[in-house]
């Protein structure tokens, strides 16, 4: 049970003048619903958002949440191995809960504008999408184990394993992340960066191997396909985790292991063929015809390989 100011004032009011005559049957009644209606937690924390689509369950520290719920500051919010909840801040800020995920709402401080002044939140584990709402980039603020999120105006998913490992894989706008060892920013769509209790390393473009440094094929299910949000959440165009990954100077931390680089044959001799029949020539050479006709060969007039298939 939620206790109101309204609640506190009305039944102390009626107790203090009771008080000063008697302490009349009626006056303890009036003192012990006061004591009853506030026996729960303290005053309830002013709504911050609300919550805009829930799937299996998703609870909070009221309880199983329903779409139209409140959030409130300081709330824990929890999804079961299934779940995902989505959620829209008096701001317009946006965020996703994927699945098994823990994520607590620490501060929210209004502007007389009803811009947020602080917006910061504790993700302690699991898959999330963030979308910046109104307010100005200074005041978001996302801490993770290993180290924190600064936001410009900015669109991203990020994980937090059960070990604290971080990965973020921005979709739009820039962002900031510090750890132990100092920061790296993330400028272009598709970077992507993955921290430790050691260190971060630099942005490189994301591809489906990040999934494999962090240890966990559904680390990112928004990307993956796994986990399907709500238009409102969505930002446009395809996953990152289908964009090649360039090859580019990276840097690396002790627990991360990095992307191997994309195969390329470089220079060296032709390979050996191996056992088997010698390629016909080209239709141009000179050889017998053996009953065939001129350029008889081996049916494939383009000259087609493997790798061109």
């Amino acid at each position: 049970m939620q206790c109101s100011v309204l609640t506190l004032v009305e039944p102390m009011r009626a107790c203090a003048q009771a008080m000063r005559s008697t302490l009349t049957v009626d006056a303890w009644i009036v003192l012990l619903s006061g004591v009853l209606v506030c026996s729960g937690p303290a005053l309830a924390a002013e709504p911050v958002g609300k919550a805009v689509l829930i799937n299996t369950s998703v609870t909070g520290s009221s309880g199983s949440l329903a779409v139209s719920s409140p959030v409130h500051r300081d709330e824990r919010i929890r999804t079961s191995a299934t779940g995902l909840g989505e959620f829209v801040f008096r701001d317009g800020t946006k965020l996703a809960v994927g699945a098994g995920s823990s994520v607590v709402i620490d501060k929210f401080v209004f502007n007389d504008d009803k811009t947020a002044k602080t917006l910061s939140i504790k993700a302690a584990k699991g898959s999330f999408r963030w979308i910046s709402g109104n307010s100005k980039s200074s005041a978001y603020n996302i801490s993770t184990p290993v180290g924190t999120l600064a936001i410009r105006g900015t669109a991203f998913d990020f994980y937090v394993g059960s070990n604290g490992m971080t990965a973020v894989v921005l979709l739009n706008g820039s962002a900031r992340f510090c750890g132990r060892g100092g920061c790296q920013d993330l400028k272009r769509r598709c970077d992507a960066i993955v921290a430790n209790r050691q260190g971060v390393t630099s942005p490189r473009r994301a591809d489906r191997r990040l999934l494999t440094a962090l240890g966990n094929q559904r680390a990112l299910p928004f990307q993956t396909g796994d986990q399907r949000l709500s238009r409102r959440l969505k930002t446009g165009g395809s996953s990152c985790l289908t964009t090649a990954s360039l090859t580019q100077p990276q840097r690396t931390i002790r627990g991360v292991s990095p992307s191997p680089q994309e195969a390329s044959p470089g220079p060296g001799p032709a390979p050996d063929p191996g056992p088997g029949p010698s390629p016909s020539p080209s239709p141009g050479g000179k050889r017998g015809n053996n009953g065939k006709g001129n350029g008889a060969g081996d049916g494939s007039p383009n000259g087609q390989t493997d790798n061109d298939r």
